[in-house]
C-alpha cells in the first residue's frame, strides 16, 4: 500500500492557505474544554463549567422532539430541505413568535439553518463588506472571528460588571457613524446577564436616528444583529425585550438570531433560524443554500411540531429552567457565602442564559500573574474548570470567568464549592 505524503514540502506546509485561513484563530473555549475532557477521560475528578453545552443525562431534549425526529425519519423525511427551511417550520416559527413575542413577521422574513451559527455568519456575509466596521461589546461570543471571516474591522466596546457586562446606548453611540453593523446578544454569552429594557429602547432609537441621518446620502444603512438565542431562559426579575417591540421603526434594520439549541437543550439537533427584512433574509437564504448549511429535514419537521404544541413546550421549559436556575442559584449562594467570609470572589446574580459571571480576584496572590494561571490554579487545586473572559475578547488580567452549568449536576456543584473555598483560603493564607 502506498503511503501518501500530503503536506507541502518545505518548512511551511501552510503556505498554500488563503490569507484569511492563515490568520484564523481557533476557539479558545473549545481548546480549554478539550483539555478538560482529556483530563476527565484520564480519571481526574473535575466539575466542568467550560463549554456552553448540555449533558443529555442532566438536560435531555423534549420527549416531543425526540419522538418527532424518529417519526419523521420513519416517514421518509430524509431528503434535502428547501434552502430557506421546511415550510411547516417557518410557519411554526412565525406563529411561535406571534404568540410568545407578540411580533407579527411575514413568512418571507424567516430563514432556517443548521443551528444559529450559520445564521450569524450569513448575516455578516450578506451585510458586511471587507473593511466595513462592525461594532460589538466585549466580552461577547465569537464576533471577532466572524469579523475576521468577512474581512470586517471590528470595533470593540468594553463593558464592566456594574452594567452586567452589557453595553449602553451611550457607550455604543460614538461608534455608530460610519458603522455597518452593531452585534448584540441578550441574554448574554458569556455573562448570563440581560440587557435592560430601557437600554434596548435607547439603542434601537440610536440606530434609527443614525439611519435617518444617512437617508439621501447614498451611504448604506446601519444594521443591528440581535442574537436572542437564550431569550426563553431568564430568571428572577430579568425580562427579555426585543428592540422592534419597543421601537417599531428599527425592524427594517434588525436581523434576529434564534433557535432551539439552548431553550430546548438541543445543541446537537442543529436547528436555528433568522428573522429580518425580506431582502436581507433572501440573500442569507441563497448564501446558506450554496454552502449547504441546512438543518436536517427530520429535525426541522419535529421542531415544527414542538413549537406548535404549547403544552409540551411550557411543560419542558418549566423543568428545564428550574434545573438551570437551581444550579446557578447554588453557585451564586456558595460564592456569596465565600465573599461574606472575606475570600476574594464575587459574582453577578443569575439573570439569564446558562452562565454565571464570577471574579476570582487571585492575580497577585500566591504568585499568580494572569487569568490563565488563575484558571489552572482552580483546576489543579479544586478540580474546577472555567473559562476566562479573555476568551470572549475582554482584555486585562481582571479575574472574571464564565461558568456554564449545562453539563454539571447539582451534586457536582455541591461537592465542588468546598474545594473552591479551600483553594481560595490557600491562595490568601
Amino acid at each position: 500500500m502506498q503511503k501518501l505524503e500530503l503536506d507541502l514540502s518545505g518548512p511551511d506546509p501552510r503556505r498554500g492557505l488563503s490569507s484569511m485561513a492563515m490568520g484564523l484563530v481557533g476557539s479558545e473555549i473549545l481548546r480549554i474544554s478539550g483539555q478538560i475532557r482529556t483530563l476527565m477521560l484520564a480519571g481526574k475528578k473535575i466539575a466542568n463549567f467550560t463549554v456552553g453545552d448540555f449533558s443529555s443525562k442532566e438536560f435531555p431534549i423534549p420527549e416531543r422532539m425526540r419522538a418527532g425526529i424518529v417519526a419523521a425519519l420513519n416517514a421518509g423525511e430524509t431528503n434535502y430541505p428547501p434552502s430557506d427551511g421546511v415550510l411547516r417550520l417557518r410557519e411554526a416559527v412565525r406563529e411561535f413568535w406571534k404568540k410568545r413575542l407578540e411580533l407579527d413577521v411575514p413568512l418571507e422574513s424567516v430563514v432556517v439553518a443548521g443551528g444559529s451559527r450559520p445564521i450569524i455568519y450569513a448575516a455578516f456575509r450578506a451585510l458586511v463588506e471587507p473593511g466595513d466596521v462592525v461594532v460589538y461589546p466585549v466580552p461577547s461570543w465569537n464576533n471577532n472571528h466572524y469579523c475576521h471571516l468577512v474581512g470586517a474591522r471590528g470595533v470593540t466596546v468594553e463593558t464592566d460588571p456594574e452594567h452586567g457586562f452589557q453595553p449602553t446606548a451611550a457607550s455604543l453611540q460614538p461608534h455608530l457613524p460610519g458603522a455597518r453593523m452593531v452585534a448584540l446578544c441578550t441574554p448574554l454569552n458569556p455573562a448570563g446577564t440581560v440587557l435592560a429594557v430601557d437600554e434596548v429602547r435607547r439603542i434601537a432609537q440610536a440606530i434609527v436616528a443614525e439611519n435617518l441621518c444617512r437617508e439621501g446620502t447614498g451611504e448604506k444603512p446601519l444594521y443591528l444583529l440581535y442574537d436572542q438565542v437564550y431569550w426563553m431562559l431568564t430568571f428572577g426579575n430579568a425580562r427579555h425585550e426585543t428592540p422592534v417591540h419597543l421601537v417599531p421603526e428599527v425592524a427594517r434594520y434588525t436581523v434576529f438570531v434564534d433557535g432551539i439549541s439552548k431553550a430546548f437543550a438541543a445543541t446537537g439537533v442543529r436547528v436555528g433560524w433568522g428573522v429580518g427584512p425580506p431582502a436581507v433574509i433572501g440573500a442569507m437564504r441563497d448564501l446558506l443554500g450554496h454552502v449547504g448549511a441546512w438543518a436536517p429535514r427530520a429535525e426541522q419537521v419535529a421542531t415544527a411540531e414542538l413549537l406548535r404544541d404549547p403544552q409540551a413546550t411550557d411543560e419542558f421549559l418549566a423543568v428545564h429552567k428550574a434545573g438551570l436556575q437551581a444550579r446557578l442559584d447554588a453557585l451564586h449562594a456558595g460564592f456569596a457565602r465565600m465573599a461574606k467570609a472575606g475570600l476574594p470572589v464575587r459574582d453577578i446574580a443569575p439573570q439569564g442564559a446558562i452562565y454565571l459571571s464570577v471574579q476570582f480576584d487571585l492575580v497577585g496572590k500566591r504568585g499568580l500573574k494572569s487569568n490563565d494561571e488563575v484558571r489552572r490554579y482552580l483546576l489543579e487545586e479544586a478540580g474546577f474548570a472555567v473559562v476566562p473572559f479573555q476568551a470572549f475578547g475582554l482584555k486585562g488580567e481582571n479575574g472574571w470567568f464564565r461558568l456554564s452549568v449545562g453539563a454539571v449536576s447539582l451534586q457536582e456543584i455541591q461537592e465542588a464549592l468546598p474545594r473552591v473555598e479551600a483553594a481560595l483560603r490557600k491562595a490568601v493564607g
